[in-house]
């Protein structure tokens, strides 16, 4: 069972296949004198926009596939949040697709801040393009690799977290995100400090708390998950002294 097991669980932790993915680059510093456009197709240096941590995403504006999806599950985190995008931390969806307009990134972003519930300053969450060459420049510098098949890109779904003034702190992998996650993670990146990616798994400790509107950490769930890895432990240790029993 455990050569089955080791396996599959190795399988399912990476974020996309070999050839895609994300090389992670913990420490990395963005690439600031980069020139994009913002919604209203004006010219704005990346660095202006690096004097809080920072939420990137790299997607592209005509995806059918992860992108819809990811920035879903990332409006859902921020609506739910206890505090206002912009006040701890920015964020920037970056697309990668040169034919992406100023047009179409104004639509995108007027679409995801009207599903916050509360007034958002529009600085809080940018939506920016550029030239094929400045945003490759990015993804090359964070690590997010992607490719183009046919009229559209394979590429991961990931969150990465940047310090102020740039660096990478950590990734996010997934297309749904805890409000604590994303604030635990703007934290950790206001003090230049970076870490391991935040595992998914985690995430099964906290829950929705509806009157508080935030996750709280479950200590029902934190109990139950660790009573269960015992139980399977102890069943393995079990499975593992029977085999050298019946050898002996």
């Amino acid at each position: 069972m455990k050569h089955v097991l080791l396996p599959a669980l190795l399988l399912m932790s990476l974020p996309a296949r070999a050839s895609l993915g994300v090389d992670e680059r913990p420490g990395a510093q963005v690439p600031v004198e980069l020139i994009l456009r913002d919604e209203e197709g004006r010219p704005v240096v990346l660095g202006s926009l690096l004097d809080k941590p920072v939420l990137l995403t790299l997607n592209y504006f005509r995806c059918a596939g992860v992108c819809t999806p990811q920035l879903n599950g990332l409006v859902d985190a921020l609506a739910r949040s206890p505090g206002e995008p912009g006040d701890r931390f920015h964020v920037l969806t970056v697309s990668f697709d040169p034919r992406d307009t100023p047009d179409v990134a104004r639509r995108k972003r007027d679409n995801y801040l009207q599903q916050i519930p509360r007034a958002v300053d529009p600085a809080s969450w940018r939506f920016l393009t550029g030239d094929a060459a400045a945003t490759r420049a990015l993804a090359d510098a964070v690590g997010f690799r992607f490719e183009a098949q046919g009229e559209d890109f394979a590429h991961p779904a990931v969150v990465t977290v940047l310090a102020p003034g740039g660096r990478v702190s950590r990734y996010l992998y997934g297309l749904t995100y805890l409000p604590a996650e994303l604030q635990m993670a703007a934290q950790e990146a206001a003090g230049g400090r970076t870490g391991p990616t935040v595992a998914k798994a985690l995430s099964i400790c906290f829950r929705y708390d509806p009157a508080a509107r935030r996750d709280v950490f479950s200590l029902t769930r934190f109990f139950g998950i660790v009573g269960v890895t015992g139980f399977l432990v102890f069943m393995i240790t079990l499975a593992i002294q029977g085999r050298r029993r019946r050898r002996t």
